[in-house]
């Protein structure tokens, strides 16, 4: 572990010491915590990772990743609550809420990466290595944390090391700090960090400077300076001793350590001592991989110094055995510098130089141990010891003699009765007897150098007051396989954690007793006590170190018998296991605290002995170094040797060791360690388990006595990296610390405690009402506010100053607050918004009656502008006023008398009014406080309403708390009984292998019995021997009888006899060890036997697997049949199907009928609306009116009266008329369903017709297919037509080669034959075109036939757009059952359709092979080498190309023919006697031909030799480039070639030019004729030798042919491959075509399912419509009494007419106005309640459509190939929804009248703010009224004083009657309200048949969908077989490729040998023999470049010699 010391760096302290609570309290956090519920579930990577629940499935929770989004089902048991984001990050994990291990290890997560280690979780402190320097240990931080209680600070080992100090001093009690974790986790840094603190802290040298106490002498005051430097500086020697490398950790501690720090009185260090326990010697002899020794064998070999190492006789690292890997450096140490360092603090604890020396010299003498090399004699089994230089220089270290050494290893002496007997050591032995010793030494001199530590640090001129005591221990160890060490460990760490639990226990009873709580006390510790009473038990029955002690004592005992008898003890311990197999490694397991440990019991016996040599002890106890000797005093030692005499062998060691020791060796114990002299008696054999069971407990006794504090150490990962936290490593190392066990017993309880005031303050706003105001206590409060939230009363509790609350219930109350502040909120916002639209409105209504009076102003100025006595008005009045002043003045006297006069009437009146109002004014505080206190009755009311609701509330939610926990009880009763069944089952394997073991044990006993007769045997042979000892036995006595003096002789005797007897046992033991050898072989024999067995059974069972094999193909043939059978079935269905398209269709066409009839009635409809507005427009317009009317008129009350009576009529009339509307609505939605009906069966009916489409578009294709069956016989015709023309070429050849002949026989025109012969050669070479030209067309035929394919294929996409279209009317009847059918069947007509197609492709490319092969056979007659086209089949392409050309080539062949006829016919005459020339060479030619036959029927036997060829072929391919070269070169002949014949085409046409000469020159000619017969003659000889050249060229053709049929033949094999391939995907196609035909069957299922429950959504849509017309009839009743209300409000005002004044009518009316307005307005405000409800409920169904539509997303986004068609659902969904909307709109028709209600509200209003500013604009509701008829009344008293006090007894008796009226108008709203729920659950259950509607929508578009993907996956399959037909034209393309070359390479030779024979004619003709011969040579050459640039060199030299000879 990395030292986490002080830094020097400038990093702030605080930031990793201080949490920042503003990221904490984030109300964002915690909002978004309380809206999506997190919580933890289970994750492999990350141990728990944060979810969110969305929804619960039984047992099973789906929920939400917060980190990807992803979801997941996770069992209910799995998950555990998430802390309010309030609990981030706490200091101490016991306040969390909930407290489970995922918190706990969240929390520490984020303090860790926050970079805060430490973390407190109740008693425990939580250390987390950093593996990074922190700034975090300064003396700044110390004094910090000096003087500061622990929940002050932020926790740290200092906050524990300053408790514990502080603790000590005050309650004067000892104090201990537990460091317990894995090896790397900071254990030993940490209990540095606590020394380094107590050394600052309780430094006596301080102290003493700081309270100026003068020190006693120099010596002391240095002694005391020196004391804590000395305790700082005892760690390093220790770590230089006790730590070593490992694996985990670079600075391990090997050693557990109890540090002592007394403390006097004051509190100042006085004295330390240092406890150890388990030190883990075997390190010093040997280490595993990669990890080292101890550091002091390091340091010593690199620090030394050259006479150091001289002194100590050191060599190099590599020189030790016992440094099993070398030097391995640390990295960022120095073994050098720290050398230094231990030797600085050695001196500094004031160790001698002697004794530093003298301990180097001991570990030097270790290294040396290992260096002693022993070898085993020849003859015997003794050991020798060949070299004995390492032995020297030990004995030199150690001060021994090396003789007696060597004597004392090799052969110790052995106490046998009275004297010694030297026995002989084998090598094992002195091996086992060298490490032991070595590591017995190494041992001794670690425990004396603790007890010099501790006499170093002892002060005893002080007397400690008290202590506190630093465990430094290793925690719990779970290894794969555990030892001895870890028991010890674990047992430890067992004991540690009851001390843990049983202080935590009595902290939490003091907790409880001090708050008063009743609370039933349980000691956890003791669930501890089974498992330590199975390992320290002494007896009844005994624990395992009582065994394993017991088990040391017997000779034969080994692991296995101490195993056996462990099992036979404690089996049936709860906390004891047995290894679950025969095949585990572990021998037993123990149950701990912290989990199942699996031990496996090697070498116990030897490790609990520690067994010694005897002889080499005493050697070293009496050695002349005193350092040595006093090593090996018995004082010294620490730990007992085990000492035992005759122990029978070392289990598992290589041989057997013999115990030398005698059982008066004796062993003491010097417990300096706890101060005390505590020594075991004489002769008592000690092993190491009793050893260390005394330490432990005496430990256990000391850290009992003091109050402990514990400190964990957790290793976050094991790659030593910063900032990295591995999580299931850390929930481990919580559970083996005790710190999730800590949890278990804080849950038990009450862990979560609150401040009464904090609780009040936070969690008040939960009851608002339980606290009355005024002062109260902080309990009464909680007490009340408790009660309130009715909690169950075992889920808290009430303290002196706190309350406590179990795990969990904090986090509720939270999330109940959270939801109240958001309603809270909600609430104020809605309010503001409200008053800010109702100040708006207030304002527009006054800028209206302002805009009114503005334009009544400015059309009154409009109208009189123009009128001109209105101008002459304003013009005169000004003037009029001048001469009417004095007038004016009188008149203004008069008045002002008059308004004297009137003044003192009103000043008398005045003063009446005054005392009235003083009156009212008293009435009206005697109404204010009846109105008070009946408004305090009414708020206390609603308050009680209000808690009485929040307790129903409440209440609920504990019945659903309940009803969850009890199914949640039914769950886990149902996983228990599942669980039983397992374990029953789990059981019945057991009692299965118990019989097995059962078996196994009578065999064991079958072999005991046969072993048993041996030992009888043996026993036998031991009586015998017995015989023989009595017979010397007498034979002694007699000697003694005889002679006396001869005693001594016969003690000897005695010796040997002794020694006899362990010769004997020895041999007994090595036949035990024989009979267990030969156990174990019979064992092997018996397990090779077992597996024999198994393998003859595996053999039976693949045989019988094989048979199933074959049984299931045959299964799978009658199968295939079936298929087949089900297939016709399926074509049979397929035309039932079509039938039932046509009547879909024609439904589909109805259905639109329908729907256009139903949009005309919408539009009708829509008018009829838009007219029924207009009148409600006229009509408020009249109310405007009459409103105008009664502002002008209040004295008229009677016409007003029966206006309004009007109105109300009118109004009762339009309601009517709303109802009648509504019923013709509802009449026309009935009838737009039945339209609906009908139209569905018009769009059937459509289906039907795009069936008839389909089978129109069948028979188009079988049209097309029949026009290419014509196209392929019009083919047939162009090959026959093309064999002719070949014929008749042949006949032109012919005739040619005859007009050549006559042409040579006319000397005269000698010059004109020859340029007609260069004419004709052209020609041919025309003609050679042309038919290349036919060839053309033939390859253009081919791609007439290919585009015939595309044509197909189009047919194909047409028939797959056709079934789109399909698909697309099907969507519209998706909702009908025979849709699904009839989709079903169309989906097998596909199929069948597709097979048809596939069968009509292969018989299409049947046919096309079959014109292939054709037209390779006739280009075959056209030319001689066409038999090698024919086995690689030409190019389709090219041949229809060819076919082309050749046809136009035919037409000018025509042309030539005709011309060509014509110049025959003239030259006849002159080439008769030619003809015999030519058919002579015809005849060579057939000969040639026949020639050329048999070389193919040799071809014929080659090409059955082509598989030999094939390797020829590959190594041609490279020599196909050099091919390729010499075609061009060719081709570069043939072109030199061709302008040679354009030469000679102008010769012949100056010969023919010269015609006219010719007859001039006849006997000239006949003589040049003699002269060519000559010539002709020597052309022959020549011929021949051509001939011969051509028929190497012939051979080199045949090799040729030979190596394009290997090709061809390669080929065909690819072809093959590739068609198997093929087959193979046709396989794959039909397997998925049988899964698409199963999952149409699901299908088929499914919509049956769905349309079974579609019609029971018709039935209850039926319901809700007879509901909806019940709710209808209620509501005309309820308008029927409004009427009746209405009539009796007229009867009211009559009578209010006949007692009341004008002006009291107008008040009473205006009354009645008022209290019809507020039932009106709560008319109003239910129907917009209603209203509001509709509305939410359809953005509810809106929302649940977009859930659904993103549930549909979400599922079809692994779909991918679906997307396209999903975009076209989606425009479906979007006209249905349309649709709906359009259905909703007709739903909401029935709301119109709301409207219209709202409407009319809106002019009452207007009426009533009009009454309400006549009534001074009182305020609103009833007070407002109150006051505006108290100032009414007032005004009444001042208009009518008189009149009003006679009728005020009538006015307060219709007040009375108005009362009456308005509480039955209450009732009526109340039964209105009534009606309304109805109608609210009506459209309830409206809304969920929509949605029952959409879900089957839905479940339609599911299906479509799927039908889509079977189209799509047919497509996918057509694809594949289009790809897998291109890819066999791809390799017929190649093929055709080189059958091209080939071609080519045929018509080269061809060509070749035609201008071999025009040479020759040539020849015969005499043209100049140089020439032809260089023609010759280059066309050799051309033709012989086909095959190899060799070849082609030595033709050409072959010509080049031939040539000269013709010359000559």
């Amino acid at each position: 572990m990395p030292e986490m010391a002080q830094r020097s760096g400038q990093e702030d302290p605080e930031r990793y010491l201080f949490v920042d609570r503003a990221v904490v309290y984030n109300p964002a956090c915690q909002a978004d915590w309380t809206a999506k519920k997190l919580v933890w579930v289970p994750s492999e990577r990350h141990g728990f990772e944060a979810a969110s629940i969305r929804e619960e499935r039984g047992e099973e929770v789906l929920v939400e990743l917060a980190e990807n989004g992803k979801k997941a089902l996770v069992n209910k048991d799995d998950i555990q609550k998430m802390n309010p984001p309030k609990f981030s990050k706490v200091e101490d994990m016991a306040e969390l809420t909930c407290l489970n291990e995922a918190s706990v290890l969240h929390n520490l997560k984020d303090r860790y990466y926050s970079g805060l280690i430490y973390t407190y979780s109740g008693l425990f402190c939580v250390v987390i290595n950093p593996y990074k320097n922190l700034p975090i240990y300064s003396e700044n931080i110390i004094e910090m944390y000096r003087g500061k209680k622990r929940h002050e600070m932020p926790p740290h080992i200092y906050a524990i090391s300053e408790s514990a100090y502080r603790c000590m001093l005050q309650d004067r009690e000892d104090q201990s700090i537990l460091c317990t974790g894995e090896s790397g986790a900071g254990k030993t840094e940490n209990t540095k960090k606590v020394i380094q603190y107590l050394a600052h802290v309780a430094s006596s040298h301080k102290g003493r400077k700081d309270h100026n106490i003068p020190p006693e002498s120099p010596k002391a005051v240095k002694l005391q300076g020196e004391l804590e430097r000395q305790l700082l500086q005892a760690n390093p020697i220790l770590e230089s001793f006790g730590n070593a490398k490992t694996v985990k950790n670079d600075n391990s501690s090997r050693f557990g350590k109890f540090i002592r720090i007394n403390f006097d009185v004051t509190g100042y260090i006085v004295g330390a001592n240092i406890e150890t326990y388990l030190l883990e010697k075997s390190r010093a002899i040997r280490q595993a991989k990669d990890e080292r020794t101890f550091h002091i064998f390091y340091q010593l070999l690199a620090g030394a110094g050259e006479h150091l190492r001289s002194d100590l006789l050191l060599e190099g690292f590599n020189n030790y055995r016992f440094l099993s890997n070398g030097n391995i450096t640390i990295p960022g140490q120095q073994d050098k510098d720290n050398f230094q360092e231990t030797m600085e603090a050695m001196h500094i604890m004031s160790f001698s130089h002697d004794e530093i020396l003298s301990m180097l010299k001991v570990v030097s003498a270790v290294l040396q141990f290992g260096n002693i090399v022993f070898k085993k004699e020849r003859n015997t089994d003794q050991a020798s010891m060949p070299e004995n230089t390492a032995a020297q220089k030990l004995c030199h270290l150690l001060g021994m003699n090396v003789m007696e050494f060597t004597r004392a290893i090799l052969s110790p002496r052995i106490k046998v009765g009275r004297d010694y007997v030297q026995k002989a050591q084998t090598k094992e032995q002195a091996d086992f007897a060298v490490e032991a010793l070595a590591k017995a030494t190494y041992e001794r001199l670690f425990r004396w150098l603790v007890h010099r530590i501790n006499k170093a640090l002892d002060r005893t001129k002080r007397q400690g007051a008290s202590f506190i005591g630093i465990l430094d221990i290793a925690g719990f160890e779970i290894f794969q396989l555990n030892s001895f060490e870890q028991l010890c460990i674990n047992y430890t760490n067992e004991k540690l954690q009851q001390l843990f639990n049983h202080t935590m226990f009595i902290l939490e009873q003091e907790e409880y007793q001090r708050e008063g709580i009743e609370w039933s006390f349980i000691d956890f510790g003791l669930d501890l006590q089974p498992c330590i009473d199975l390992i320290e038990r002494p007896a009844n029955p005994p624990g395992v170190l009582a065994l394993l002690d017991e088990e040391c004592w017997f000779p034969k005992a080994t692991d296995k018998t101490f195993v056996d008898k462990l099992v036979q003890e404690q089996g049936t311990h709860t906390k004891f296991q047995k290894p679950r197999q025969l095949k585990d490694k572990a021998d037993f397991c123990i149950i701990h605290y912290a989990g199942r440990v699996d031990y496996k019991a090697d070498e116990w016996l030897m490790k609990n002995m520690d067994p010694l040599n005897d002889n080499v002890a005493t050697l070293l106890h009496q050695s002349t170094d005193k350092f040595v000797a006093e090593l090996w005093k018995d004082e010294i030692q620490n730990f007992q040797r085990a000492s035992f005499y005759d122990v029978s062998s070392l289990h598992e060691s290589p041989g057997e060791v013999d115990r030398i020791v005698g059982l008066d060796q004796v062993a003491g114990m010097n417990e300096t360690a706890f101060g005390a002299t505590y020594k075991t008696k004489k002769g008592m054999f000690r092993t190491v388990g009793q050893l260390y069971k005394e330490s432990l407990t005496k430990l256990m006794a000391t850290l009992r006595n003091t109050n402990p504090n514990f400190v964990r150490c957790i290793i976050p990962n094991h790659e030593k990296r910063a900032g990295k936290l591995e999580p299931h490593l850390v929930l481990d190392q919580l559970r083996c610390n005790g710190v999730l066990e800590g949890i278990r017993i804080c849950r038990q309880g009450f862990p979560n405690r609150i401040v009464f005031q904090e609780f009040r303050q936070r969690y008040e706003i939960l009851t608002p009402s339980a606290i009355p105001k005024g002062f109260m206590d902080g309990k009464q409060a909680c007490e009340r506010m408790i009660r309130a939230l009715e909690l169950d009363p075992n889920l808290y509790r009430i303290g002196q100053s706190k309350i406590f609350f179990r795990t969990g219930v904090l986090a509720h109350l939270e999330e109940e607050r959270d939801l109240k502040i958001t309603d809270i909120i909600i609430y104020f916002q809605s309010v503001c918004r409200g008053y800010l639209a109702r100040k708006a409105f207030a304002k527009k209504q006054q800028q209206l009656s302002a805009l009114k009076v503005l334009q009544r102003n400015c059309a009154a100025y409009l109208k009189l502008r123009h009128w001109q006595w209105w101008r002459l008005f304003t013009k005169v009045k000004p003037l009029l006023q001048v001469t009417r002043q004095e007038e004016e003045m009188q008149a203004k006297d008069e008045e002002l008398v008059k308004v004297k006069e009137r003044q003192v009437k009103v000043e008398n009146e005045l003063v009446e009014m005054e005392r009235k109002h003083q009156q009212l004014l008293e009435e009206k505080n005697i109404l204010a406080e009846q109105l008070q206190a009946e408004t305090e009755l009414f708020a206390e009311a609603e308050e009680m309403r209000a808690r009485l609701v929040a307790k129903k509330q409440e209440l609920e939610e504990i019945l659903h708390d309940l009803e969850s926990r009890v199914e949640e009880e039914e769950e886990r009763n149902q996983s228990l009984q599942n669980e039983k069944k397992k374990m029953q089952s789990h059981i019945q394997d057991l009692e299965e292998q118990l019989d097995e073991e059962e078996a196994a044990r009578q065999k064991l006993q079958l072999e005991k019995v046969t072993a048993e007769a041996k030992i009888k045997k043996m026993e036998e042979d031991i009586l015998l021997l017995e015989d023989q000892n009595s017979k010397f036995l007498k034979e002694k006595k007699l000697l003694e009888d005889r002679v006396s003096e001869m005693t001594s002789q016969l003690a000897e005797e005695e010796e040997k006899a002794k020694n006899l007897g362990k010769v004997k046992n020895k041999q007994e033991m090595m036949m035990v060890d024989l009979e267990e050898r030969l156990k174990k072989e019979e064992k092997t024999r018996q397990e090779l036997e077992k597996a024999k067995r198994k393998l003859d059974g595996e053999t039976t069972d693949l045989q019988d697997q094989i048979a199933e094999l074959q049984a299931q193909i045959e299964e799978l043939k009658i199968q295939l049949a079936k298929k087949e059978e089900e297939l016709q079935a399926v074509l049979a269905r397929g035309d039932e199907e079509v039938a039932q398209k046509n009547n879909a269709l024609k439904q589909v066409r109805e259905l639109q009928a329908q729907l256009a009839e139903l949009q005309e009635d919408l539009e009708s409809e829509k008018a009829a609306r838009n007219k029924a507005e207009k009148l409600k427009r006229d009509l408020s317009e009249e109310l405007e009116a009459l409103k105008t009317e009664l502002e002008d008129t209040l004295d008229t009350t009677a016409a007003q009266q029966e206006l309004r009576t009007k109105r109300e009529q009118e109004v009762a009339e339009l309601k009517k008329a709303i109802d009648d509307e509504t019923r013709n609505h509802e009449s026309q939605i009935q009838e737009m369903r039945q339209r609906h009906g009908t139209a569905l069966e018009e769009i059937s009916e459509q289906l039907e017709q795009a069936k008839r489409v389909k089978t129109n578009l069948e028979k188009n294709k079988q049209t097309l297919e029949s026009d290419n069956k014509e196209l392929a016989s019009e083919v047939k015709s162009l090959q026959q037509t093309k064999s002719e023309s070949e014929h008749k070429r042949k006949k032109l050849e012919a005739q040619l080669q005859e007009f050549m002949a006559r042409f040579s026989e006319g000397e005269k025109v000698k010059g004109e034959l020859s340029d007609r012969s260069h004419k004709l050669q052209a020609e041919l070479d025309n003609v050679s075109a042309l038919l290349e030209d036919a060839e053309k067309k033939g390859i253009k035929l081919a791609k007439d036939a290919s585009s015939l394919e595309s044509q197909l294929q189009d047919t194909q996409e047409l028939l797959q757009e056709e079934t789109r279209q399909k698909l697309n009317l099907s969507s519209c009847i998706r909702q009908l059952e025979e849709e699904k059918n009839s989709l079903l069947e169309q989906q097998e007509e596909e199929e069948e359709a597709r097979r048809n197609l596939e069968k009509q492709l292969a018989t299409l490319q049947a046919q096309l092979v079959e014109t292939k092969k054709k037209l390779e056979d006739d280009v075959g007659t056209l030319e001689g080498l066409e038999e090698v086209k024919r086995k690689l089949q030409k190019d389709m392409e090219g041949v229809s190309q060819k076919l082309e050309e050749k046809v136009i080539a035919y037409d000018k062949l025509e042309k030539t023919k005709n011309r060509l006829q014509q110049e025959l016919d003239d030259l006849m005459v002159d080439l008769d006697h030619q003809r015999q020339i030519v058919s002579n060479l015809e005849k060579k030619q057939k000969k040639f031909d026949q020639m050329l036959a048999e070389e193919k029927t040799i071809s014929a036997r080659y090409a059955e030799e082509r598989d030999r060829a094939e390797a020829e072929a590959r190594e041609k391919d490279t020599k196909a480039l050099s091919m390729a070269r010499a075609l061009d070169e060719a081709l570069e002949a043939k072109e030199e070639f061709e302008r040679l014949n354009k030469q000679l085409r102008a010769e012949m046409e100056d010969l023919m030019s010269s015609k006219d000469d010719v007859g001039k020159n006849v006997h000239e000619l006949e003589k040049s004729k003699r002269t060519l017969e000559q010539q002709v003659e020597e052309m022959r000889t020549q011929l021949e030798e051509l001939e011969d050249e051509l028929q190497a060229t012939e051979d080199a053709k045949l090799r040729l042919e030979v190596n394009m049929q290997a090709m061809k033949a390669q080929f065909d094999r690819d072809l093959q491959a590739r068609d198997e391939q093929n087959e193979e995907k046709k396989r794959a196609l039909v397997k998925q075509v049988r899964e698409m035909e199963a999952e149409l069957e699901d299908e088929r299922k499914q919509r049956a399912l769905a349309v079974a429950a579609k019609k029971k959504l018709e039935m209850d849509l039926k319901d809700m419509e007879a509901q909806i017309e019940a709710a209808n009839k209620a509501r005309d009743e309820a308008i029927k009494q409004l009427r009746k209300l209405q009539a009796q409000m007229k009867d009211y005002q009559r009578e209010l007419e006949e007692a009341r004044t004008s002006r009291d009518e107008i008040f009473a009316q205006s009354k009645e106005n008022e209290k019809k307005l507020k039932s009106l307005e709560a008319e109003i405000l239910q129907l917009q309640e209603d209203l509001a409800s509709s509305e939410r409920a359809r953005r509810h169904a809106e929302q649940e459509r977009d859930e659904l539509a993103d549930e549909i997303s979400n599922s079809a986004s692994g779909k991918a190939a679906l997307l396209d068609e999903k975009r076209r659902l989606e425009a479906r969904i979007a006209q249905l929804e349309e649709e709906l909307e359009e259905e909703q709109s007709n739903m909401e028709l029935l709301n119109d009248r709301f409207r219209k209600t709202t409407m009319q509200v809106d002019t009452l209003n207007t009426e009533l703010t009009g009454e309400r500013s006549a009534a001074q604009k009182s305020e609103n509701a009833r007070q407002q009224l109150e006051r505006q008829n108290k100032e009414l009344k007032a005004k009444l008293q001042e208009l009518e004083g008189s009149i009003k006090s006679k009728f005020k007894a009538s006015i307060a008796a219709l007040e009375a009657k108005i009362i009456q009226l308005e509480e039955q108008l209450e009732q009526e709203a109340k039964e209105r309200a009534a009606a309304n729920k109805i109608v609210r659950r009506t459209e309830k259950k409206l809304k969920e048949v929509f949605m029952q509607v959409e879900d089957e929508r839905r479940h339609a578009d599911q299906y479509k969908e799927q039908m889509e993907k079977a189209n799509l996956r047919m497509k996918q399959l057509k694809r594949q077989l289009e790809e897998a037909e291109e890819e066999a034209t791809r390799a017929n393309a190649s093929r055709r490729k080189l059958q091209r070359e080939l071609d080519d390479a045929t018509e080269a030779s061809e060509g070749l040998s035609r201008e071999v024979n025009t040479l020759k004619n040539r020849l015969r003709r005499g043209g100049p023999i140089s020439f032809s011969s260089s023609r010759s040579g280059r066309r050799q050459l051309q033709v012989e470049g086909e095959f190899s640039d060799d070849d082609a060199e030595s033709k050409a030299s072959d010509l080049n010699e031939n040539q000269p000879a013709h010359a000559e």
